[in-house]
């Protein structure tokens, strides 16, 4: 019997994944990463102390406050695993996932698009999670991402794959993790769709079955980018012009910060007809718009590769996704250095966004990828 550490949100696919490991025949640990602003506390444990021998002996119980990753998340996920039979802790991540704030927040004020989610399973779902899983012996860590890990063949590393669900594949999210902790991941939701996930909750009795989503980033409670980005900026001038393609200025913006390559919605300008943000100029703090097509980009470069291949030497084709919900499109890669690479599109992908990142398939599987420059 192996001893798994299972990252629990509250949500229906870590439910499920608990279930699933169970009845795999693994010790299974559920673990709810306290890292809100404003979170809760179900036996909260400090990470600092995760080497404690104590702390396979603590209690669940459930302290609630308001805010992200909220007390009713962190209760529902105590309900399953008290339904369960698995013990259920909290390890409270607030110091460290503050560098992920700050990350969000600079990255936005330089006309950038972060991606807080990817950072977050790099950083501590297989990062800090790791450290927790190996102070109380477990052998493997959990998720409840729709991915797969098949073999690659004896002697090496498993391969990170496709989820079977291609409406809800989160391969992408993956690419940065290191590549020596494929052998020692789980993802026991990969190889389902998500209606059987719903379906498999229900039949188990969990109240979590027909929980929503969540959709939102977990600490911008407010869905307001912008504004949550302004707030701990409070020194930082990023308002600017609003100009065309063909340099005409149309209006005036309060901060870059409310921009994205590709936006249409919220420009605060009326053109009559749609436009998007087709650049950035971060010098001068000038938003641009045109019409879709002046979206269009055929090349890119990014920076601070991750493989969980062997890394490529030479030219290669693949599949490449820009975005999460964007679909893999014909490429030719090419590695430049130890740390950057090229992507050449068949045909153009629009809203190529710097601070997003790049990542490439062949078929199924996930080579890896980069953060578009």
């Amino acid at each position: 019997m192996s001893r798994v550490v299972l990252a629990m949100s509250g949500g229906v696919d870590s439910s499920v994944a608990a279930h699933l490991l169970l009845e795999a025949g693994h010790d299974v640990i559920g673990v709810f990463m306290r890292h809100g602003e404003e979170a809760i506390e179900v036996c909260s444990i400090d990470s600092s102390r995760a080497n404690s021998p104590l702390l396979p002996m603590l209690n669940s119980r459930a302290d609630h406050k308001q805010g992200c990753c909220s007390a009713s998340d962190a209760e529902d996920g105590r309900r399953v695993a008290d339904r369960l039979g698995i013990p259920f802790y909290a390890l409270n991540l607030q110091a460290d996932f503050s560098q992920i704030i700050d990350y969000f927040v600079d990255e936005y004020s330089i006309g950038r698009t972060p991606n807080p989610c990817v950072m977050c399973n790099n950083w501590i779902k297989f990062g800090k999670l790791f450290d927790y899983a190996d102070s109380v012996d477990a052998e493997f860590v959990a998720t409840g991402h729709y991915a797969r890990l098949s073999d690659a063949g004896a002697g090496e590393l498993p391969a990170l794959c496709r989820g079977i669900d291609e409406n809800k594949d989160q391969s992408y999210v993956l690419f940065g993790i290191k590549r020596d902790y494929l052998a020692r991941m789980l993802l026991p939701v990969g190889s389902y769709q998500k209606p059987q996930i719903r379906e498999m909750a229900a039949r188990l009795g969990m109240n979590v079955a027909e929980k929503k989503d969540s959709q939102e980033i977990c600490f911008v409670t407010s869905s307001k980018y912008d504004e949550f980005v302004r707030a701990r900026q409070t020194n930082v001038n990023t308002s600017g012009e609003i100009a065309t393609t063909e340099g005409e200025v149309v209006g005036t913006h309060p901060g870059i910060e409310g921009f994205t390559i590709g936006q249409r919605k919220g420009l605060g300008v009326a053109m009559g007809e749609p436009r998007f943000v087709v650049r950035i100029e971060t010098e001068t703090n000038r938003v641009v718009i045109g019409p879709r097509e002046a979206l269009g980009r055929t090349d890119l470069t990014a920076n601070q590769t991750n493989w969980l291949v062997d890394p490529p030497s030479e030219t290669f084709r693949c599949e490449a996704k820009i975005r999460y919900n964007s679909p893999a499109s014909p490429a030719t890669a090419t590695v430049l250095s130890e740390d950057r690479l090229r992507v050449v599109f068949d045909d153009p992908r629009f809203g190529v966004a710097p601070g997003q990142a790049v990542v490439c398939y062949d078929g199924e599987r996930v080579l890896g990828g980069g953060w578009i420059k």
